[in-house]
C-alpha cells in the first residue's frame, strides 16, 4: 500500500517550500598560514678543512668511497654564507688535522641560556674533539662550563624547545646523561628511545621547527613506541616526516623561526613546510652527508 501525506501536513496554501529557500551557508575560510618570524641566531661552525672517511662509526661512512676535499668545503661554505646572509652570526671553530669529523660541530656540546654542557664521545676517534670545543668556550666569554660525566654527544643528541630538552639514547648518548643535563639546564628532559641504526643520533631523526612555539618535525620510525606515543602527545602538531625523506636525512636541518635548511634531496617536507608558513632553503651537502652528517650535523647553536 502507498504511503499517503496526511493532510495535516499539507503545506497551507501560499506557504513556501522551505527547502527551496534554503540558503547554501558559505563554506568556512581555510585556517590561514601561520606568519612566520626569523630569529637572528648565532652559530658555531668548522670548515672541513681536514674532513675525510678513514674509518667507519656509523651506517652512513664507508671509507672505500672517496671523498671530494674541494667539494665538500664549497658545499660547507655556500652553508656558512647562506646563514650570513640571512642575518645570522657564524662563529668558527679551528679545524685539526687529526680530527676528520670535526666539521659536524653540533657534537661537541649544547649551549642554554649561555650555559655550556660539553660532550663526551662514544668513540675514541671522536675524543679530542671535546677538548677543542671546550677551549674555543673558555676563550669567547662562557664562564659556565660543565664537563660531563655521562657519555653524550652533545646537539647530536640534544633539541632545545622552549618548554623541553629532548634528548636520544640507544646508540651514542648514554641515558645517565640526560639527568645530568636536567639538573645543570634546570629544564625538563624527555628520554627518546632510537631504534634505527641509520638514525644514531637525534638530530638526524627530528628537527625544531620553531623552538618558540615547540613545533618539531620528526621521522616516527627511527623511535620505540613508547617514544613515538611520547612525542605525539607533546607535539601532536607535528609534522610528520617520510621514510624517503628521513632516509635522504631531511630532517637533519636547522631553522631560525622562518627559514628551514634542509637537504636538497629531501623534496618532500618542501610543501609541507610552506604550508605551516615555513620557507624551505635546500642545501646540498652531498660529500659531508658521506660521514653521516648534514645541515643540522655541521650547526651548533650558541643560545643566549
Amino acid at each position: 500500500m502507498g504511503s499517503r501525506t496526511h493532510p495535516c501536513d499539507a503545506p497551507a496554501a501560499g506557504a513556501t517550500n522551505a527547502a527551496a529557500t534554503i540558503r547554501e551557508e558559505p563554506s568556512l575560510p581555510r585556517e590561514a598560514t601561520p606568519r612566520r618570524q626569523a630569529t637572528p641566531r648565532r652559530y658555531l661552525m668548522c670548515a672541513p678543512a681536514h674532513f675525510r672517511v678513514t674509518y667507519s662509526i656509523n651506517p652512513w661512512m664507508d671509507p672505500t668511497k672517496p671523498v671530494d676535499l674541494p667539494l665538500a668545503q664549497t658545499q660547507w661554505e655556500d652553508l656558512r654564507d647562506r646563514y650570513r646572509a640571512l642575518g645570522h652570526t657564524v662563529e668558527l671553530l679551528t679545524p685539526h688535522p687529526d680530527l676528520p669529523d670535526m666539521v659536524f660541530a653540533a657534537n661537541g656540546a649544547t649551549v642554554i641560556d649561555g650555559r655550556v654542557l660539553g660532550a663526551r664521545f662514544a668513540y675514541q676517534e671522536r675524543f679530542p674533539e671535546a677538548a677543542a670545543h671546550r677551549d674555543w668556550f673558555s676563550g669567547h666569554g662562557f664562564t659556565e662550563f660543565q664537563e660531563p660525566v655521562h657519555v653524550n654527544e652533545g646537539e647530536g643528541d640534544f633539541a632545545v624547545t622552549s618548554s623541553y630538552v629532548l634528548a636520544g639514547r640507544g646508540f651514542r648518548s648514554s641515558p645517565l646523561s640526560h639527568g645530568e643535563a636536567q639538573e645543570f639546564f634546570g629544564r625538563p628532559v624527555i628520554g627518546l628511545d632510537l631504534v634505527d641504526p641509520r638514525y644514531y643520533h637525534l638530530d638526524t631523526a627530528l628537527s625544531v621547527l620553531d623552538d618558540a612555539a615547540d613545533e618539531i618535525m620528526y621521522y616516527p620510525g627511527a623511535f620505540s613506541p613508547g617514544s613515538r606515543a611520547v612525542l605525539a602527545r607533546l607535539f601532536p602538531g607535528a609534522l610528520i616526516a617520510e621514510e624517503a625523506d628521513a632516509a635522504a636525512l631531511g630532517l637533519n636541518a636547522v631553522s631560525d623561526g622562518l627559514h628551514v635548511l634542509l637537504p636538497q634531496a629531501a623534496t618532500g617536507l618542501f610543501d609541507p613546510l610552506r604550508e605551516r608558513g615555513f620557507e624551505p632553503l635546500p642545501m646540498d651537502l652531498g660529500e659531508l652527508l658521506k660521514g653521516g652528517g648534514s645541515v643540522k650535523c655541521c650547526t651548533q647553536e650558541l643560545r643566549g
